[in-house]
């Protein structure tokens, strides 16, 4: 017999008894007039960082997509099938958001697998063509001397994060709303293990910690 996970019942009867009586008027509001969230966040699928709970975000507030290693691939108007694109596609010009923030992390497992160049999983090779957008034809990625592998894995980790922000710009309807001033695109770094935000400085190029911002 197929049974539905013990732990989403459990979690949904606390949702229903605990967080939804104080929030079902917002519900029942979003319900009814759709939802209009100013921030699109772009994540990892990684179980350990939800968007919604880094941004202790409420319901409605955040559209968020998320995929191996939070990447997002160069606009392609083919016959493929696009699921960030069409994310972003709704995102900036049905929901007309004011700000995209590529949300990186410590610890990914889609940045390791590209490091390490582990032998494909299933035949289809899914995660290794996937994280091969990650970079440029011709482009070489490698440890650089004195560099420890923590070191070199966190610095691909914030540059799968640079790259992502790179690609969003070929998207024509991206570069349009950036340009005139409608939104903004943001980089941000999360640390696992200490909970640690980075929010990326455009002008140096570096993440600064949120808590000093």
């Amino acid at each position: 017999m197929v049974t539905f996970p013990k732990q989403l019942l459990d979690g949904y009867k606390a949702f229903a008894t605990q967080r939804l009586p104080t929030e079902q008027n917002r519900y029942r509001e979003l319900s009814v007039k759709g939802q209009s969230p100013e921030t699109m966040v772009i994540g990892c699928c990684d179980s350990r960082v939800s968007p919604e709970v880094i941004f202790d975000a409420g319901p409605g507030e955040l559209f968020v997509v998320r995929n191996i290693a939070n990447l997002v691939p160069t606009y392609q108007p083919d016959e493929g099938a696009h699921g960030v694109s069409a994310a972003l596609e709704f995102a900036v010009t049905v929901l007309k958001v004011k700000h995209i923030v590529v949300l990186g992390h410590a610890q990914c497992g889609g940045i390791r697998a590209f490091i390490d160049k582990i032998e494909p999983l299933t035949p289809g090779d899914f995660i290794g063509k996937w994280m091969q957008m990650f970079i440029k034809p011709g482009e070489v990625v490698e440890q650089r001397e004195h560099e420890t592998m923590a070191q070199f894995v966190e610095r691909i980790e914030k540059a799968a994060v640079f790259r992502s922000l790179e690609n969003l710009m070929t998207f024509p309807f991206v570069r349009k709303a950036v340009e005139s001033g409608q939104m903004q695109t943001h980089g941000a770094y999360f640390g696992v293990a200490e909970g640690s935000l980075f929010v990326l400085d455009k002008a140096t190029k570096e993440f600064r910690n949120a808590r000093e911002a």
